[in-house]
């Protein structure tokens, strides 16, 4: 049987502003919450709902970047969250700043209205795609929901103007916007680049609750420069914990 230590490793987001405990195999996090923190136009004093927190990465990015911010976390699985918990706590988050749900974040009811932001990065890989041996890693990854679920669980716990935000495969990018369809408007498409000259494998997209107004495409984010390392931008945001433009009416 594993020990404490060695099922769980202790690792730092934000240049050690954010530390979290997570398990040391399977489904780790990477920088994909870091991203999705940053893109979410929060303001002090506002409620933020992340569905399908995982062990609090994005969230806690959030908070440490937003103070007097709240947010709930929903996570189905019950190692998970009990680790989402343990990790708000060991950055200094009482409940009333960051909860945790144990439950479908697909079909998640609150109270209707009561969040300004609703933050998600769902199962991207279809159920018929080959899944991971390690289960908690394939339910992470594998969606057994159509997205459509999640972006309806977004909307009916958004308040009126309230914002979705969401990674997402870019190849996989009509899907998301044929679920966010009807529900939201003035979807931004931020798109993240590798490097240049690299085809986009993932896209931060935001939405505005029964907005009406089209989609723009923005030019994106270039993560990576000369060899491994960041843009001075993507560091900005992966280590110094800037927030993300969306540019000018966001």
């Amino acid at each position: 049987m594993k020990t404490l230590t060695e099922a769980h490793s202790e690792d730092r987001l934000l240049g050690g502003r954010v530390t979290i405990r997570q398990p040391a195999a399977g489904y780790r996090t990477a920088i994909d919450p870091v991203l999705l923190a940053a893109a979410v136009a929060a303001k002090p004093g506002q409620r933020a709902l992340e569905l399908g927190c995982g062990v609090g990465a994005a969230a806690l990015c959030l908070l440490a970047r937003v103070p007097g911010l709240a947010v709930v976390g929903v996570e189905r699985d019950a190692e998970t969250a009990a680790l989402a918990i343990d990790n708000g706590m060991r950055n200094g988050h009482d409940s009333a700043q960051f909860s945790v749900i144990r439950g479908d974040a697909a079909t998640f009811r609150g109270a209707d209205g009561e969040f300004h932001h609703v933050l998600m990065n769902p199962p991207y890989h279809p159920p018929i795609s080959t899944a991971s041996p390690d289960s908690k890693r394939s339910a992470a990854t594998h969606g057994g929901e159509d997205l459509a679920f999640w972006a309806e669980t977004a909307w009916r716990n958004l308040g009126r103007r309230g914002g979705v935000t969401l990674i997402w495969p870019t190849a996989r990018l009509s899907e998301a916007l044929a679920a966010i369809n009807g529900r939201f408007g003035g979807a931004r498409l931020l798109p993240l680049w590798p490097r240049e000259g690299v085809p986009s494998k993932r896209i931060l997209i935001r939405a505005v609750k029964d907005a009406r107004s089209p989609e723009i495409l923005l030019p994106g984010l270039v993560l990576h420069g000369e060899g491994s390392s960041y843009t001075e931008q993507a560091r900005a945001i992966l280590w110094e914990g800037s927030g993300l433009s969306w540019g000018k009416g966001s």
